[in-house]
C-alpha cells in the first residue's frame, strides 16, 4: 500500500508540472507559428501545415486552403511548412522547386521576395514580443502596482552600500544617469550589475549628492538554478507615505508593459555577455525539465495569474532564442537572406545544406546541455530533501 500511495503522489506531481508546462509552452509555441501563418498568407504563400509539436500527428484537420492543422506528440515546439519546403525548418526542396508549374510557384515560399521572406521569418519572433507585450501591459492595467518609494531605511554592516557611505533616509535619484522611482528599479540594476561601478545620485537633508558603489557578487538558489546577483546590502523604507498603489490607464499600461518586455530582453543579453567573459555561470541555462518544474511552482504558489505572466517571460526568451543567428532558426533563415540581398543572389544549396546541419548541430548540444543542467539541478534538489 506504501508503494502504491508514492507511485500516487508521484504520478499527481508529474502531473502538477506537465499540464501547467503543456499550457505555457502551446500558447508560446501557437502564437509564434501563427505570427508566420499569418504573415505568410498575407504574402500570398501556400501554407500546407501548421503543427504544434513534432513527430507523429495526435489529432488535426485540413481547411478549405488545404492547411492541415496539427497537434503532434512531442510538445517541444513547432512549425508551419509553406509550399516549397522540404521539412517544417523551411529548408528548400530543390527537386520539387524546380519542377514547379507558374502557378505553383506564385504560391511557394521560395520564390517570393527577399523582403517577404524575411517579414515572414520575423513575424514568429515578433509575434512573442507582442504576446509578452500584451500580457504585461494587461496585468498592470488590471491590478496597477505597489510602487515603493527607493527611500534607505537601513544599511546593512559590512555591505557594499555601507562601503559606498548610503545613510537611512537617503532618497535614490538615479543610477547611472537612468532614473529610478521605485525600490524595484533600482533592485533590478543592482542585481544585474554585481561587481561593476554604479554611480548612485541620491537625495539626502533636502540636496543631492553622488556616491559611488559596487555591488558584492552573491549566489542565490532560484527555481532556475543558483543565480549570481549583484547586492548592495541596503534595505527598504516601510513607512505608509513610501508606498502606495497606483492604477494605470491603457497608455500607460501599454508603455509599462513594453518597458517590461524589454527589461526582459536587456537581462537576457546581460547575462550571455557576462556569460562570454566569464562572469556568468553556464548552469543557468535551463532546458524542458526545469521549465516543467518551474511551470509547475508557478502555478501551485501563484496560481493562473502568475503562470499567464510566466508565458510572457518565456515568449520573450523564446523570440529571442529564435532570433540567434544560427542557421535552423528563424535568426539563420534571416542571415542567409541578408546575405542574398548584399550578394544579388541566394547561396548555393550546398553552403546552405551545410549551414542546416552546423545549425541542426549547434541546437542539438545547446538542448542536450540545457537538459544536463537540468537533471543536475534535480539530482541536487533531491539530495537536499534527503539530508
Amino acid at each position: 500500500m506504501e508503494l502504491f500511495g508514492l507511485l500516487g503522489g508521484w504520478t499527481g506531481s508529474l502531473l502538477g508540472y506537465l499540464i501547467p508546462f503543456l499550457v505555457v509552452l502551446t500558447i508560446v509555441v501557437f502564437v509564434h507559428e501563427l505570427g508566420h501563418f499569418l504573415v505568410g498568407r498575407w504574402c500570398g504563400v501556400g501554407v500546407t501545415a501548421f503543427s504544434v509539436g513534432f513527430g507523429p500527428e495526435l489529432i488535426g484537420w485540413t481547411d478549405r486552403h488545404g492547411t492541415r492543422w496539427k497537434l503532434s506528440a512531442v510538445p517541444l515546439g513547432g512549425y508551419v511548412k509553406f509550399a516549397g519546403d522540404i521539412n517544417g525548418a523551411s529548408v528548400p526542396d530543390a527537386d520539387a522547386l524546380n519542377q514547379m508549374s507558374a502557378a505553383e510557384r506564385a504560391v511557394s515560399f521560395h520564390h517570393k521576395s527577399v523582403a517577404r521572406r524575411a517579414a515572414i521569418v520575423a513575424a514568429g519572433p515578433i509575434a512573442n514580443f507582442l504576446l509578452a507585450i500584451a500580457i504585461f501591459s494587461a496585468v498592470i492595467y488590471v491590478n496597477g502596482r505597489q510602487v515603493l518609494a527607493p527611500r534607505i531605511d537601513a544599511v546593512q554592516a559590512g555591505s557594499a552600500a555601507e562601503r559606498a557611505g548610503f545613510k537611512p533616509g537617503d532618497l535614490v535619484i538615479s543610477i547611472n544617469g537612468r532614473s529610478i522611482g521605485s525600490f524595484s528599479d533600482m533592485q533590478r540594476i543592482v542585481s544585474a550589475s554585481a561587481e561593476d561601478t554604479l554611480e548612485v545620485v541620491i537625495e539626502r537633508d533636502g540636496r543631492q549628492m553622488t556616491l559611488t558603489a559596487v555591488p558584492d557578487l552573491k549566489e542565490q538558489e532560484t527555481p532556475f538554478g543558483k543565480q549570481r546577483i549583484g547586492l548592495l546590502g541596503l534595505q527598504a523604507s516601510r513607512s505608509p507615505e513610501d508606498l502606495k498603489a497606483v492604477q494605470y490607464g491603457l497608455l500607460d499600461s501599454l508603455r509599462l508593459g513594453t518597458l517590461e518586455t524589454w527589461y526582459v530582453v536587456e537581462r537576457t543579453f546581460t547575462y550571455i555577455g557576462r556569460l562570454i567573459v566569464g562572469r556568468e555561470s553556464a548552469d543557468q541555462l535551463s532546458g524542458p525539465i526545469r521549465i516543467a518544474q518551474v511551470s509547475g511552482q508557478v502555478a501551485n504558489i501563484g496560481g493562473a495569474g502568475a503562470l499567464i505572466s510566466l508565458v510572457a517571460v518565456l515568449s520573450v526568451s523564446i523570440g529571442l532564442i529564435n532570433l540567434f543567428p544560427i542557421p535552423l532558426l528563424d535568426g539563420g533563415h534571416l542571415l542567409f537572406y541578408a546575405i542574398e540581398a548584399a550578394r544579388g543572389r541566394p547561396l548555393s544549396d550546398r553552403a546552405q545544406e551545410i549551414g542546416f546541419r552546423i545549425g541542426l548541430a549547434i541546437v542539438v548540444m545547446l538542448m542536450l546541455f540545457a537538459t544536463w543542467n537540468d537533471i543536475v539541478h534535480l539530482g541536487a534538489a533531491f539530495t537536499s530533501r534527503g539530508t
